[in-house]
């Protein structure tokens, strides 16, 4: 232990022999070595496995159009292709995202909360690439911004946060069971009609 911190990028741009002057002991200039060929091997590894991925991802049909929604990029997209299958097994957008778990789990009677359902139901995979997807999309996408902004407003930004993940889980189905690109006048009606006034 040097006590020095050092961030990953950092050490992963340190050759072998930098590595090494970080010891002085020659038994611990062995363990960095040996570490920073293990780093070089890893990342090696993790590129092939990425490459075969997105190979197989491209070969199905809903990757390409996947990537047309706001905040989704390769890594996302392939998320979602991988962990979705056949999205025409869910028959309606609704139902992918509850499966995807943007929607509430809460049991309500009588307009007062009585409980939670199984929040663990579903693929906590996609879970999680859609709530990327939202964080990515309000930053970057105007549309989204404005729609975020307004939700977050009335309701706060975790909810709002959700509540576009939810959006997108609904367009992810819609691109992938109609073989569509991205329209944004479908996912946001409200503010292509405020646009035209």
């Amino acid at each position: 232990m040097t006590g020095q911190a050092m961030s990953l990028s950092r050490l992963k741009s340190l050759e072998i022999g930098e590595a090494q002057t970080l010891y002085e002991h020659p038994a611990n200039q062995l363990i960095a070595t040996i570490q920073k060929e293990h780093i070089e091997q890893l990342d090696q590894n993790i590129a092939r496995i990425e490459k075969a991925v997105l190979g197989s991802a491209r070969e199905l049909p809903s990757y390409g159009r996947l990537g047309t929604l706001p905040g989704v990029g390769i890594i996302l997209a392939m998320t979602i292709t991988m962990e979705a299958g056949d999205m025409k097994r869910f028959p309606t957008p609704g139902d992918f995202a509850s499966y995807c778990r943007t929607v509430d789990s809460a049991r309500m009677s009588n307009g007062k909360k009585k409980g939670d359902n199984n929040a663990k139901c579903g693929n906590k995979y996609l879970a999680w690439a859609f709530v990327e997807a939202a964080n990515f999309a309000k930053r970057y996408d105007e549309s989204c911004r404005k729609w975020f902004d307004r939700k977050a407003a009335k309701r706060g930004t975790v909810v709002a946060t959700k509540a576009l993940a939810c959006k997108l889980a609904k367009a992810a189905w819609h691109v992938a069971t109609q073989g569509v690109d991205y329209d944004a006048s479908r996912m946001f009606p409200e503010l292509a009609q405020n646009q035209t006034k």
